[in-house]
């Protein structure tokens, strides 16, 4: 399996197919009990999402469309590796109070601010960041449908304005999906970070006979909503200034009516420009697309780490990516020096008059990555191995202060 550790191996088989503990629903609580199959050493407050747990309660299968159906079962399974009871709220259960000692607590959002006078003093508190940090994508947001009313003197209203989260400043230690940006949203709280990598609902074969030199002029975009905070307007402007070059759009871009009225000529009435809709990543349309296309334009205004990249890179496709999608290019990828449309056209051209082989070269590159950095394995190994840091790095302290308060005795 992609020459991970047959320990974590063994941990995310058992993650994939039912988690390996006794899974109890406390309804009056609306909290999720997890206990482990040894004696349990300690209790774990998760604080994410307690839809997957209930779908495996009930034997039903895990939805694939969002990596946090997988990813809050494994963080729960590698503490109930090391024997701890789990308890699992929802990250918007405003009405849970802790009433046991707790050894951890995880939270993806504003339930840290909210629990940490609760918990005993010595609990180890953690931020799951999967965002970047609230104000800077907020203002990120803000910024771009200002630069959407000036170009097209239309205003539109924010999608994904989120209250102010605290959480890092409540923290003693952040796990990150995501890179240096992601982590220099949170750099002023000044907390050790854990970057992990986020992880992919697919694993796609390599297209062996994949026609670049065809598919030089064609693209995708390919994303959720909040689609000007995404770039898609950007995408969209550009592409129509360039008639020569293709852009397949992958979105719910049918959800958000203002929008697509907004865009309705540059998606319906653009020769160049073809409006697909919702795609089914794990379906052959999805590989068909992909062999059929060069790139991925994404030049979003603010990500924690963007799945729709990541993605993209499973499936060869070489990414064109705003420095703020969290995601890593290294040679295989362009980072947009800005996201002005100018520069967007004059990146799009640059890369599509490399040569062949180049190109090839690049997407196996892209996807070669991508599976030996983004699955859910590697999301697995890289959770496990940060929480054993952070329990060595607590034991450190904790006999650091004791010597230190033995030693103030003495004097």
């Amino acid at each position: 399996m992609l020459g991970i550790t047959n320990k974590v191996a063994k941990l995310f088989s058992l993650v994939s197919q039912k988690i390996s503990a006794r899974i109890e629903y406390i309804s009056k609580l609306k909290v999720v009990s997890l206990t482990p199959q040894t004696p349990s050493i300690g209790n774990v407050l998760l604080s994410y999402r307690i839809e997957p747990f209930l779908l495996q309660a009930a034997g039903k299968p895990i939805p694939n469309d969002q990596s946090w159906n997988w990813e809050c079962l494994i963080i729960a399974q590698t503490f109930l590796d090391m024997g701890y009871s789990v308890d699992v709220i929802q990250f918007h259960n405003e009405e849970f109070r802790p009433t046991k000692k707790y050894d951890f607590f995880i939270d993806i959002r504003h339930r840290l601010e909210s629990l940490a006078p609760y918990l005993n003093p010595d609990c180890i508190k953690i931020l799951h960041v999967d965002i970047a940090n609230m104000v800077f994508r907020n203002l990120a947001e803000y910024k771009r449908l200002y630069d959407l009313q000036q170009r097209r003197g239309i205003t539109l209203h924010p999608q994904r304005y989120e209250d102010i989260n605290l959480g890092i400043e409540y923290a003693d230690y952040a796990t990150v999906l995501g890179n240096d940006f992601t982590c220099g949203t949170f750099a002023y709280s000044h907390k050790t970070m854990y970057r992990i990598p986020i992880s992919s609902s697919i694993v796609c074969p390599w297209a062996e006979d994949k026609n670049f030199e065809a598919v030089k002029k064609r693209f995708l975009w390919f994303g959720s909503n909040a689609l000007v905070l995404k770039g898609l307007d950007l995408a969209l402007e550009a592409f129509a200034q360039m008639p020569d070059y293709h852009l397949t759009v992958c979105g719910p871009v049918d959800s958000d009516k203002v929008f697509e009225r907004a865009y309705y000529k540059e998606l319906y009435q653009t020769p160049n420009i073809h409006a697909y809709g919702w795609i089914n990543v794990g379906s052959q349309e999805f590989l068909d697309l992909t062999k059929n296309t060069l790139g991925l334009i994404y030049p979003s205004a603010c990500e924690g780490q963007a799945g729709a990249a990541i993605t993209a890179m499973q499936a060869g496709l070489i990414p064109v990516l705003s420095y703020e999608t969290g995601a890593d290019v290294y040679d295989f990828g362009v980072i947009l020096k800005d996201c002005s449309i100018e520069n967007i056209k004059a990146t799009i051209q640059q890369l599509s008059n490399r040569s062949t082989d180049e190109l090839k070269t690049m997407s196996h590159k892209a996807w070669d990555y991508a599976r030996n950095n983004h699955t859910k394995e590697h999301f697995a190994m890289a959770y496990r191995n940060a929480v054993l840091d952070i329990i060595k790095n607590r034991s450190i302290t904790k006999n650091t202060n004791s010597e230190k308060s033995l030693v103030t005795a003495m004097v």
